[in-house]
């Protein structure tokens, strides 16, 4: 089976891996920290990283586009360095691709959420080269498995759906 890999943040790691390991086609997630200026990162001296999760997923069952597309819908792309109450640089919406394939899909969502007017602003999510990404504490993987009430502000937001472009999406 071929496998990607993806690197996405969008505010909360917890909640972005809840929702994301549930689609079908995700072989694993893992939470942590990319994006920023800190070696061996850690959830108390993470510099200019932010909060992010790393996603290994079969392009077969799920595509990058339609990673992206849930991606954009489970977290606000408008809202600089903030998502809920959680606000500062670590919660940016930033897309760190692994390819130039994986870039171009990243521009090309953005350009069609930007044109559908569904989103309450503009997108201000950063697309950027993937760097190191730095596995978050031991305490931070799967956290909402094992704490099914804690905080969480991502959820899919059902009015913020793209509509399908071919026959085929």
């Amino acid at each position: 089976m071929a496998q990607e890999r993806a690197i996405l943040a969008g505010g909360c790691f917890w909640g972005m891996q809840d929702l994301i390991r549930k689609l079908a086609g995700v072989v694993s997630t893992r939470v942590g920290y990319s994006g920023g200026d800190v070696a061996n990162a850690t959830y108390r001296n993470h510099g200019t990283h932010a909060e992010a999760i790393e996603i290994i997923f079969d392009p077969e069952l799920l595509s990058y586009r339609k990673l992206l597309e849930f991606f954009f819908q489970i977290h606000d792309p408008t809202t600089p360095n903030r998502q809920g109450n959680d606000r500062g640089s670590s919660y940016r919406s930033a897309i760190y691709y692994v390819n130039e394939t994986q870039k171009e899909v990243a521009l090309d969502t953005i350009a069609d959420i930007e044109a559908s007017g569904m989103w309450p602003g503009r997108v201000v999510t950063q697309v950027e080269p993937a760097g190191d990404f730095w596995e978050a504490e031991a305490e931070h993987q799967d956290y909402l498995l094992r704490y099914p009430g804690g905080y969480t502000c991502h959820y899919p937001r059902p009015d913020w759906v793209l509509p399908k472009r071919h026959q085929n999406d």
